[in-house]
């Protein structure tokens, strides 16, 4: 007991030093507990601790501890618990990343990356590193992933040009008449696109343009959006631009072009070419949103795609360069904002008098931003500076691309009520008042309030004053007294006939008001009130009291009319209005896509949805919460936000009560008490302000990057019913890549829809293959679970488990 044990002890003077306060039996103890905390997950856990490492050391040597040694053990000790945190899926997959891109970096040489397929791909290590990946995209624990296939064996048929790609596919067909084949490749094939796609990422990644935004690094829809609302400013035209086609010979071989002048490997082309020979590719512009993980996108589809399409982005940088500064001066708008460099080079190429470089001006900006295989355009300037762009950016698509290109609109006026839709969004320019003016309207407007707020109180007033003078006179009228007005012919006289005896003077008084109001003329005003006002109580009343009232109102109209309009006056010389780029979600085209997918009705009420009454309940809330959460994460920039939350709130929220009831057979607040929850996953109307978020982690910029991902946070949506439940003579195994676990049910594929892109987008895809529809697949609890919230894309099914197991 007589040994101590020396720790770092703050000194009064800001030193620090050591001392002896906590004796052995103390260390002990946190000995103890760190091998209790530790020891039953890491046996080895204890060697990390500083602690340890003092107590197995000598009573003699604990004192002669310096502080060196001990603020080294603590930073070692820090080190080494970091290493013990759980890392996401998707910081995971980036790691992975990182370690390939250091063997790319291995065979650049002489401005090339030189044999890409046979030092790289096939490398029994980076196929290794492909099938994590492809197990973390199937949020599967790479720690607990067994593959069944031999990596060595793969890189060996790579690397000698015998890997059969016809051999490592499956076919998927659509019933009927009318067959669509689908092709999608097998584990093998995929391991490889993996690999080829992480390859491409790496080398292309760096040089891709700023205004390219889709299934990249730190870049998304959100992005896309911000831009449009914040970067671009002043435009005067926009139009949209789609590119469609599927590839062909003639576009594999620009394709192929292009990737040259960064890559030369002739085995990597010549791999792309069998793929494409033996329909696996699934490269399509135009065809489906891209990036949202679909079976029939395709892995290498969204790389693929991006690298492409960087030479539009490159010959836009060409175009803007080219009308930015030959535009002639004469046909713009002198208060544009000038740019002087833009200026000096269009007179040096007119060679003209160059002059001082500040003499330049044009007032020509481009603006463009592409989201993968549909581009948005903004032009500041007139209008024939846009159609010639579009004319240039079409032929170059057509002539040099070899693709179809067409616009859904023409080139539209931003200022405008008709907006321009691209990704779903509603895009819209408008024009807000300058502060300066808006302080002037806000003063306006309270002078002209007070000034009715009193006009409304003289009218109540003198109509209340009226009021008691007439029901004062009617009082003292005898009914004998006016009955010589009677109509005999009258329908009012024939109607007092059956009246009860006393109640016929109801019907004088209405008489009399008549004959009244007849004989001074006032028919032209709106209301018995107004009459009783000013033909009643103002003449009554004393002349100073109605002269002062009215100089009054004279007064408020005198100063509204003149001193504010002087003020507006010189608000609007010293500032301009302010425009606002607005970005709204389509709420008429959401609620069509939930009456489609059986959420709602015809006539727009909530209902239950019959195929998942036989799910779990927990399966049926997470596939409407999955629902819910695309949405809201899709269109969570849009200026009517809360109209989307709304109807997530409105339908379905209540469209998953109602399901759950009909199961259950209960009421739907009974449902709503016993399943609060988890309903909570499903903003209602008094939860408006917060929203579920599906991926929790303290790395959001790993678990939220779209590039990562590639649309796992959108896709997938489909409804699963239940076909069978599995036993023990009837097993299955869960077809996600990478899951071993047994699936305790197989479920039958309904694709929801099969609406063409381009199309409004609403934050879920919406073009899944028709042959998927009706197929069978084998689905453990957690990766059903992990379908219907998103997580998971449909790419991580193996939909050929099925034809393996029966082979």
């Amino acid at each position: 007991m007589a040994s101590s044990f020396h720790f770092l002890k703050r000194g009064s003077r800001g030193t620090w030093r050591t001392s002896s306060a906590l004796p052995s039996i103390g260390l002990s103890c946190l000995r103890l507990s760190s091998t209790i905390m530790g020891g039953g997950m890491r046996p080895d856990h204890e060697e990390f601790s500083s602690f340890v490492a003092v107590t197995d050391a000598s009573d003699d040597d604990c004192g002669r501890f310096s502080l060196a040694q001990d603020l080294a053990s603590l930073v070692d000790e820090s080190v080494k618990l970091k290493d013990f945190r759980k890392r996401g899926r998707m910081e995971l997959k980036r790691i992975i990343e990182l370690r390939i891109k250091k063997r790319v970096k291995e065979q650049f040489v002489d401005g090339k990356f030189r044999f890409i397929m046979r030092n790289i791909v096939a490398n029994a290590e980076t196929l290794h590193d492909a099938y994590n990946s492809l197990c973390l995209n199937a949020n599967v624990d790479i720690s607990l992933a067994v593959s069944e296939v031999s990596f060595q064996s793969i890189a060996e048929d790579l690397y000698s040009g015998n890997f059969n790609v016809g051999a490592n596919l499956y076919s998927v067909a659509t019933r009927g008449k009318q067959k669509e084949v689908l092709i999608l490749p097998r584990l093998k094939l995929r391991i490889v696109q993996e690999a080829i796609r992480i390859v491409l990422e790496v080398i292309y990644r760096p040089h891709f343009s700023k205004i390219s935004h889709g299934c990249r690094i730190g870049r998304s829809h959100s992005s896309a959006v911000k831009y449009i609302c914040k970067g671009i400013t002043n435009c005067d035209w926009w139009f949209t631009l789609h590119t469609s086609k599927k590839v062909n010979a003639c576009i594999l071989s620009k394709l192929i072009s292009v990737m040259e002048e960064r890559i030369t490997d002739p085995d990597l082309y010549a791999f792309l070419e069998r793929m494409f020979d033996a329909d696996v590719l699934n490269l399509e512009f135009g065809g489906f949103p891209k990036g949202h993980g679909l079976p029939q996108e395709g892995i290498l589809c969204p790389i693929l795609i991006n690298i492409y399409l960087d030479c539009l982005d490159r010959e836009f940088y060409r175009l803007s360069m080219k009308y930015e500064a030959l535009c002639p001066v004469s046909d713009l708008n002198p208060d544009r904002p000038t740019s002087v460099l833009r200026g000096w080079f269009r007179k040096q190429i007119e060679k003209g008098d160059c002059g001082p470089v500040g003499d330049g001006k044009s007032h020509v900006f481009l603006h463009c931003c592409r989201f993968m295989d549909e581009v948005f355009f903004a032009v500041s300037g007139p209008k024939d500076v846009a159609v010639n762009l579009l004319s240039d950016v079409k032929n170059y698509v057509q002539n040099m691309l070899y693709l179809d290109a067409h616009t859904e609109t023409e080139i539209l006026p931003c200022i405008g009520q008709q907006g321009l839709r691209f990704l779903g969004f509603l895009v819209r320019r408008k024009v807000t008042e300058n502060p300066a003016v808006r302080a002037v309207h806000k003063l306006k407007e309270k002078v002209k309030l007070f000034g009715s707020q009193k006009e409304d109180a003289w009218n109540a007033g003198t109509a209340r004053v009226g009021k008691k003078w007439l029901a004062h006179g009617l009082k003292k009228v005898k009914e004998s007294e006016i009955q010589h007005l009677e109509d005999k012919s009258s329908t009012l006289s024939q109607i007092s006939k059956f009246r009860k005896p006393g109640m016929e003077t109801d019907h004088w008084y209405k008489h009399l008001m008549k004959i009244w109001m007849q004989s001074i003329t006032a028919k032209a005003e709106e209301s018995e009130e107004a009459v009783l006002s000013k033909h009643v109580a103002e003449p009554a009343l004393p002349k100073e009291l109605t002269d002062s009232f009215h100089e009054f109102q004279r007064q408020v109209e005198k100063y509204v009319s003149s001193e504010t309009a002087s003020i507006l006056a010189m608000a609007r010389d010293c500032s301009a209005p302010i425009v606002t780029t607005e970005i709204s979600a389509p709420t008429e085209a959401i609620e069509k896509r939930l009456s489609r997918y059986g959420i709602t009705t015809e006539s727009g009420y909530a209902r239950f949805v019959s195929r998942l009454v036989l799910l779990d309940g927990v399966h049926i809330i997470d596939w409407f919460s999955g629902i819910s959460s695309r949405l809201l994460r899709w269109y969570s920039e849009c200026t009517n936000f809360d109209e989307v939350k709304l109807i997530v709130s409105e339908f379905v929220r209540k469209s998953c009560v109602r399901t759950l009831a009909a199961k259950y057979r209960m009421h739907e607040l009974i449902v709503e008490k016993q399943f609060s929850e988890e309903l909570a996953q499903i903003p209602s109307n008094g939860e408006m302000d917060r929203f579920p978020s599906d991926e929790t982690s303290e790395y959001l910029p790993f678990e939220n990057d779209e590039a990562l991902k590639y649309g796992i946070l959108y896709s997938s949506v489909c409804l699963l019913s239940l076909a069978r439940v599995t036993s023990q003579s009837r097993p299955c195994k869960c077809f996600i890549t990478g899951c071993h676990s047994r699936a305790p049910g197989v479920y039958t594929l309904h694709v929801m829809e099969r609406q063409r892109f381009p199309g409004w987008k609403t934050g879920f895809s919406s073009s899944i293959h028709p042959g998927l529809n009706g197929r069978r697949i084998g689905l453990c609890n957690e990766h059903m679970r992990d379908l219907n919230l998103g997580r998971v894309s449909l790419q991580s099914v193996d939909f050929g488990a099925w034809q393996d197991s029966n082979g």
